[in-house]
């Protein structure tokens, strides 16, 4: 049996970072789903940028509308609402078996919006109802100023892949806003099976402190946050206020693991998704990651509820001089910075496709 497989056994699903107009066109998804157990996908604006800057399957969609006038940012959304309704339309099936657990792919609301509220609510509606598919998330950033959206997107039935989430504290203020917008359905008589996931980042703590702690440190931290994290949301999970809320018809939000690809060459392939089995949750893996794990026969034991040995491993950390409070905000806000200049790239990717495109000349010179 694949681990790929594996995964779900232990009742987690595993999604695919990625989204490309070859990896629809050339059937490799489709094989995806049929052989690795892949359930869903994940996008962002890096995703997106390499995707259109680095490829030709593009070429065609910008070329037709080349004279429509439209801003680059909305020749985007159109771009990507292709690809996505198309795997959205993928994995239906998968949604439909599993009433909606399951089965899902993300779209992400600019993230010039980062910090305001009632325009991130605003887009999260309008891209939504684009969409036109059950099964697409839209994605917001748990910044401060991302919670409110999401509870009022929430509450207006938009499901939501909450993202950049870099602690056990952080995710908790995401959670809390989801099952506000959830009891406020609840209280006005409206349906409060509306669906999302939280996503913890994990393999960017352990980048952050290479080189800056002890050798045999390495490769822990990120594993450490994901630990305390889950526990927080087993805790939540069981707690009286969310129980009533499911009571009452509500699903629960997943945690999802993502930044999950290893960025030490020296560590091991499935580091994170190995360390990380737990039921469920969601790991949405890198390309690289997903065949390597492809290829594995064996897995580690999965998490447990109480967090196994977090604390005793961050308190390691914190002996070494490494601030994990401290440090998650700055992840976050690195994490928010860097989406934004790959919007700003894709933008700009765009644009000069668009210009080129539309002129014979450059095209030859091409």
């Amino acid at each position: 049996m694949k681990a790929t497989q594996r995964l779900h056994d232990v009742g987690q699903s595993l999604w695919l970072d990625n989204i490309t107009r070859d990896l629809l066109e050339s059937g490799t998804l489709a094989r995806y789903i049929q052989e690795f157990s892949v359930t869903g996908l994940t996008s962002n604006p890096t995703i997106f940028d390499h995707a259109i800057g680095k490829s030709a399957a593009y070429d065609a969609s910008i070329r037709s509308r080349k004279n429509e006038g439209k801003p680059t940012e909305e020749l985007f959304f159109e771009l990507a609402l292709e690809d996505l309704t198309r795997a959205a339309d993928l994995f239906r099936p998968i949604w439909s078996r599993t009433a909606g657990v399951d089965g899902w792919v993300s779209l992400e609301v600019s993230p010039l919006l980062a910090h305001d509220t009632g325009r991130t609510v605003a887009a999260a509606k309008s891209l939504h109802g684009r969409a036109d598919r059950p099964n697409l998330y839209i994605k917001i950033p748990g910044t401060p100023e991302g919670v409110p959206a999401i509870e009022a997107a929430i509450f207006a039935g938009i499901p939501i892949n909450v993202t950049l989430l870099f602690s056990s504290e952080q995710y908790i203020a995401a959670a809390e806003a989801f099952l506000r917008g959830i009891e406020r359905r609840i209280a006005a008589g409206l349906d409060p099976n509306v669906h999302s996931v939280a996503s913890l980042f994990v393999s960017r703590w352990d980048a952050a402190v290479t080189g800056k702690v002890p050798a045999e440190l390495a490769g822990q931290l990120g594993i450490a946050i994901a630990k305390r994290t889950y526990k927080a949301y087993r805790a939540l999970l069981d707690s009286p206020r969310w129980q009533a809320a499911f009571n009452s018809g509500a699903r629960p939000q997943r945690l999802l693991w993502a930044s999950t690809g290893t960025k030490d060459p020296s560590a091991s392939d499935i580091l994170y998704v190995d360390a990380l089995r737990a039921p469920y949750t969601v790991n949405t893996m890198p390309e690289a990651t997903l065949n390597a794990l492809a290829k594995h026969a064996e897995l580690g034991k999965p998490l447990s509820n109480d967090g196994g040995n977090a604390e005793e491993v961050l308190a390691e950390f914190a002996a070494a001089g490494v601030d994990v409070d401290a440090l998650a905000g700055e992840l976050q806000q690195q994490g928010a910075d860097a989406f934004v200049k790959s919007w700003d790239d894709l933008m700009n990717v765009i644009s000069s496709k668009s210009a080129r495109l539309g002129n014979p000349l450059a095209e030859v010179g091409t």
